[in-house]
């Protein structure tokens, strides 16, 4: 593969064209100038010699070229080398000068970076810095009009095509500053010779070899002052450069907060150490930004690279430049190279996921050297003002001693931990390794995400609340009735039974008020009904005085029961009429949502909610056997064994299908009933010959129980690929069946001649340990399945699992960040929302908490992620979207005692009294804990109500 690739096969021209100069100066009034272009070390061109007035506009119309290709200026060096353009001055000739001498007005750069972002065309106008000594230096200090020539560059085609623009990527690496240096970091006193850092490490860019990045001239400083936040940074040729053209125009180097860098040295405990090191202690400062190019090939290797090897060296250097003794002769080089590894293990994990990254690592010896540095610092190309000379090093030349440097490491080592030696470096990519899901558009107002719901039932009040009690008496009398008729005379309405006589029908109805006046039942209905009678009397009578008139009371009795009979009429043929039938309204909740809430009530361990969703479901639809299946794995989860096998048991009844079986059959086994259990199992492989799953069990039971095993039955070959033991243990592991079924599987995984240790195999052993709380053999386990599959976002999800139950739940905050961040989503999102949202609260991040717990309301919404979207709005004082998030969170479960104890903070803090009264006594009903019940006593006491209590 190709390090660097240009445009294709064919090399693509660029243009350069300079088209005038602006505030030019020269030693003269007159200014005879012209300009070279150079780039890659080449120079491109020089344009025609003009002879102008000082302070008029040189027009150049200078045009040169360089073809961009594989061979020589290549996509890499179009990303960090710029095109150089030199402002010469030719001086007047002096008596018996023969050759016409030339002075150097300044230097501009021009980046080509908007040619590697597809534009085929733009124009800049770029700074002329001076050099040392040029008239131009004074003009540009004290005129306010800088120096400038305008510069359009140009591609007949786009360097990239659509489809290597998306699949390429491009690499910043900055190094900043290493702080709080070791004394031998120092020149030796009275040598006298100017030194110079390198600092240089390896990038893997490619499979075959690595792009080792130099980064010149770093500058000794010592200690008085920080250095200044948004100083610009610089380009990696520096060296080639003048004075402040060095440069990279409109890039600087900005502050971050401790919080956003990665590594070292960025607790709360080591601030005061690096303050002191930033504003005291001697420093190296580069301050160098070097670009690569990746092109598809070069950002697969990159990112498998970093899965199989996250350690990245860093080599610093101290040359002292060679010179010239009294005899003409070349001293010998005292150079003095130190050598330091950082560690960046973070940098190359976090790195696949963001586009930028900014870490500080203690520095230690790094023992393989990289000879392939001091040949890239001699074979710098010229420039119109200077080159780089770099004297070798003895170090990697390979003269030095590997057991005297054995020796001398424990003394390095210990030199460095003394000192606390950092250093600051910058990686950036333009487009993560790892894509990232775009950003959603969530709802502005949490009231757009409540789903629309019919408006709730009319509750009547007064004569017609009396009037309906009165009809539903009257109804269920009836039906007392009717069964106490049923009793006496149901033989009569069986299939075969002598029918009744139509003519004893009073002697039936005299039989029937006998029953219920000698059983008391009589007496119990004219009690039941008393109490409407009287509610009609006073609410739709409006009489609660008694009569003085014999004639008024008749009138009223007589108008009493013609109502009351009316109204019976009315209630009985409701009650007996098949038409008049009111529909029943639709449950708020259908069963979808009431599996989703009783897993989410078993992820907190709330066993007993998690039963009544269950059971609401079983009430729905009895002779679904997905419900009796789904209760009876949780109490599989809940080790109640007998009354899961009861639920597969009632699911079978319904269905035999191969999960009911295979279930019946593990528990059986577990129970001790073998041969139950291989009867189970093989059903299930005669349900459905090809699953591979009741194979793998069916094998289980024979391998455990050779006497019971059938030779002539055979199991179909496997699907090619298909981890058959990796998958019974994912079907039966997370359900807490008896482990050794579990163990027995995986061992037969890595005997297996398709499986092995394969990354689903690590994740299938991280969950068994998880199961057993064996936290450490699984973070061994994750860690070697993300080596293979580190986009995988179910092993994220798992790893901030594991990380969140041991309760750091820092690093369980990043895990679920990242599993959020990929494109594809994770088997089981809500897990990862529920306990994501919650860090965030816990840390006071509400603007994330609100963020998190949205998508949460969005995807999959339930009581507890519009109760946490409620908490986070009302943190941020937006009462009102936390009061319509806690009242849906209220209508999918009005029994959890936060929501109504957050409801009444709202009202507390809306000043409504009554709501905050009645939301504070359900709260103290549902025994609302301590924290939030302390808050809401102390906002009481301020406002001055919402506690009924003297």
């Amino acid at each position: 593969m190709e390090l660097f690739p240009g445009a294709g096969d064919k090399a693509v021209p660029v243009k350069i064209t300079v088209i005038r100069g602006n505030n030019l100066v020269g030693k003269e009034c007159s200014l005879l100038n012209y300009v070279r272009a150079e780039f890659n070390g080449m120079v491109l061109g020089d344009s025609q010699k003009l002879d102008v007035a000082v302070d008029q506009g040189v027009d150049y119309n200078f045009t040169c070229s360089f073809e961009c290709s594989d061979a020589v200026h290549t996509l890499d060096d179009v990303a960090h080398k710029p095109v150089i353009l030199t402002v010469m001055e030719i001086l007047p000739k002096e008596k018996k000068q023969k050759e016409e001498k030339t002075a150097i007005l300044g230097q501009a750069v021009v980046d080509l970076l908007p040619l590697l972002h597809g534009q085929c065309s733009f124009s800049s106008t770029v700074i002329l810095h001076p050099t040392t000594g040029s008239p131009v230096e004074t003009a540009f200090q004290e005129s306010s009009s800088k120096p400038s020539l305008d510069v359009v560059i140009c591609v007949p085609e786009p360097l990239l095509s659509g489809l290597q623009l998306s699949d390429s990527n491009l690499l910043m690496v900055t190094v900043e500053t290493a702080y709080s240096v070791p004394e031998v970091w120092l020149p030796a006193s009275g040598s006298g010779a100017p030194s110079s850092y390198v600092a240089a490490l390896p990038i893997p860019l490619t499979a075959e070899k690595e792009q080792v990045l130099m980064f010149s001239n770093g500058i000794l400083k010592v200690g008085g002052e920080r250095e200044a936040v948004g100083r610009p940074r610089k380009w990696p040729m520096r060296s080639l450069l003048a004075p402040g053209a060095h440069f990279i125009p409109g890039v600087f180097i900005e502050g971050e907060p401790t919080d956003m860098v990665y590594g070292d040295l960025t607790s709360i405990e080591d601030r005061d150490f690096r303050n002191d090191a930033e504003t005291n202690k001697k420093r190296v400062c580069w301050d160098t930004e070097r670009r690569c190019f990746l092109d598809a090939g070069g950002v697969a290797c990159l990112t498998r690279r970093i899965a199989e090897n996250r350690l990245l060296p860093v080599e610093v250097m101290r040359s002292l430049q060679v010179g010239v003794t009294k005899g003409g002769k070349a001293g010998k080089d005292k150079d003095l190279v130190i050598s330091l590894l950082a560690v960046i293990g973070n940098i190359l994990t976090n790195i696949c996921f963001n586009s930028l990254l900014r870490t500080r690592r203690n520095v230690s010896i790094l023992k393989e050297s990289i000879g392939a540095l001091p040949n890239q610092c001699r074979e710098r190309a010229p420039s119109s003002v200077g080159s780089c000379k770099m004297a070798p090093s003895k170090v990697f030349d390979g003269s030095h001693k590997g057991s005297k440097e054995s020796k001398e490491s424990p003394k390095k080592v210990s030199m460095y931990a003394d000192s606390r030696t950092y250093i600051i470096i910058e990686i950036a990519l333009e487009k993560s390794l790892v894509p990232k899901r775009p950003p959603e558009e969530l709802a502005k107002r949490v009231r757009e995400l409540i789903p629309a719901r019919p408006p709730f039932p009319h509750r009547p009040a007064g004569a017609e609340r009396a009037v309906q009690e009165y009809q539903a008496q009257v109804a269920s009398v009836v039906g007392q009735v009717l069964e106490q008729y049923q009793q006496l005379f149901g033989p009569a309405f069986e299939p075969g039974g002598v029918p009744l006589d139509p003519t004893t029908q009073e002697q039936r109805k005299t039989q029937l008020l006998g029953e219920l006046n000698y059983s008391g039942k009589y007496f119990a209905f004219k009690e039941q009904m008393k109490y409407s009678v009287v509610r009609i009397v006073r609410e739709k009578m409006l009489r609660t005085e008694a009569f003085s008139d014999p004639q008024q009371l008749q009138a009223f009795l007589s108008q009493l029961y013609v109502f009351l009979v009316d109204e019976m009429h009315v209630a009985l043929n409701k009650t007996l009429s098949v038409d008049s039938q009111e529909a029943q309204p639709r449950p708020l909740l259908d069963c979808a949502q009431l599996l989703h809430f009783a897993k989410e009530a078993q992820l907190n361990q709330d066993y007993q909610l998690a039963t009544q969703y269950y059971q609401e479901r079983l009430s729905r639809d009895r002779a679904n056997p997905a419900h009796w299946f789904d209760y009876g794995v949780f109490y599989m989860m809940t080790a109640d064994y007998q009354k899961a096998d009861e639920c597969f048991h009632y699911a079978l009844s319904f269905s035999s299908c191969t999960v009911l079986l295979v279930m019946s059959g593990v528990l059986a086994e577990m129970d001790g009933r073998k041969k139950d259990a291989e009867t189970f199992f093989e059903g299930a492989t005669c349900v459905d010959p090809s699953n591979v799953m009741a194979w793998t069990l069916f094998g289980e039971i024979n391998s455990v129980n050779p006497a019971h095993k059938q030779a002539s039955v055979s199991p179909p070959p496997p699907p090619p690929h298909t981890h058959t033991h990796v998958c019974f243990y994912n079907l039966m592991g997370p359900r807490k069946t008896k482990l050794h079924m579990a163990q027995r599987a995986l061992a037969h995984e890595v005997l297996s001649p398709e499986g092995g240790l394969s990354s689903s195999y690590h994740l299938a052993l991280a969950r068994l340990h998880l199961l057993r709380a064996e936290y450490g053999s699984a973070e061994y386990n994750l860690k070697e399945a993300l080596k293979d599959s580190f986009q995988d976002p179910d092993l994220w999800a798992l790893y901030g699992h594991l990380h969140y139950l041991t309760g750091e739940y820092g690093k369980a905050q990043n895990c679920y960040e990242r599993t959020l961040d990929f494109v594809t989503d994770t088997a089981e999102t809500h897990p990862v929302f529920l306990r994501l949202g919650s860090i965030y609260l816990q840390n006071g991040e509400f603007e994330q908490a609100k963020t998190t717990y949205l998508r949460a309301c969005i995807s999959t919404p339930s009581c507890l992620t519009w109760l946490g979207l409620g908490i986070a709005c009302y943190r941020l004082g937006q009462l009102t979207e936390a009061e319509d998030a806690l009242t849906e969170a209220n209508t999918l479960n009005n029994e959890n005692a936060e929501v109504w104890g957050y409801l009444s903070l709202v009202c507390l803090q809306s000043g409504r009294r009554l709501e905050a009264e009645q939301s504070y006594k359900y709260a103290l009903k549902l025994n609302l804990q301590e924290p939030v019940l302390c808050e809401i006593k102390a906002l009481q006491d301020e406002v001055g109500f919402g506690n009924p209590c003297f």
